[in-house]
């Protein structure tokens, strides 16, 4: 009997040494959140009296250090009724030049008349309602120096021309970065181009250009001038909705 509880006390001590030493060779380190990136797509006022579908299609090309070249895709609904009610979509980038096809995440519903925001994840089935209101205008700022002189905006023309039997304007923007403003050791220096048009109040195509961030070209596909599916701004019946209006009122 001895004998054997010495057996299993050796035994038990090698095993635990054992242990011991694998745990310290494994590498110790805390959670890391990562990086997020959410890429806005065609921005939409909510305009009354020009309804109009269709697709944003968002294109992005990075070039890595190593000189290798990333190209992801999305395409989502984008939608505006004659109300100036506006529906959208966030989906998911996938590979350039494969079959893979944005999966939806979040469904929001813009109402101007109801001054609500609505939005709904597709995989919890659950929707949140919040105050929502915005300007029906947009005036850019003013081309030339910026935040003081660190930042230095021009503005072209690109001229006039004709998308899905629009009429559309084009201008492009390069802003300037001086040294040092953002830990910059050399200007960094960005474009973005806009096909603009006064017919629906939006921008048809959006090119940006930066250094940062590489190439995204934006564009609204399967562009149709027709009212809308009612049922596009409504949410499922099967989604469960949080009024955090009301919670903010009551204090809750």
């Amino acid at each position: 009997m001895k004998l054997r509880a010495l057996l299993f006390l050796v035994v038990s001590a090698l095993l635990t040494c054992s242990l011991t030493a694998q745990e310290s060779t494994e590498t110790s380190r805390g959670p890391d959140g990562g990086t997020r990136v959410h890429v806005t797509g065609i921005q939409v006022l909510p305009v009354t009296g020009k309804p109009f579908s269709g697709r944003d299609s968002i294109e992005w090309t990075r070039t890595l250090e190593d000189g290798s070249v990333v190209t992801t895709l999305l395409t989502a609904i984008v939608a505006r009724d004659s109300q100036g009610r506006i529906r959208r979509e966030r989906t998911t980038f996938v590979p350039a030049d494969s079959n893979e096809q944005s999966k939806p995440m979040e469904m929001i519903i813009l109402d101007p008349l109801e001054h609500t925001r609505t939005t709904c994840s597709i995989a919890s089935r659950q929707c949140t309602v919040t105050d929502y209101s915005t300007a029906l205008k947009f005036t850019p700022v003013p081309a030339g120096p910026l935040d003081n002189g660190k930042r230095y905006l021009t503005r072209e023309s690109l001229g006039t021309d004709t998308v899905d039997d629009l009429n559309v304007v084009g201008t492009r923007e390069t802003l300037t970065i001086n040294a040092g403003v953002i830990g910059n050791n050399q200007p960094v220096v960005t474009t973005r181009e806009f096909w603009y048009s006064s017919d629906l109040e939006i921008n048809l195509s959006v090119t940006r250009k930066d250094p940062r961030e590489g190439t995204q070209v934006i564009q609204l596909i399967d562009l149709s001038r027709d009212e809308p599916d009612p049922s596009l701004f409504q949410i499922p019946s099967d989604f469960a909705i949080e009024d955090l209006r009301t919670a903010a009122k009551t204090g809750n």
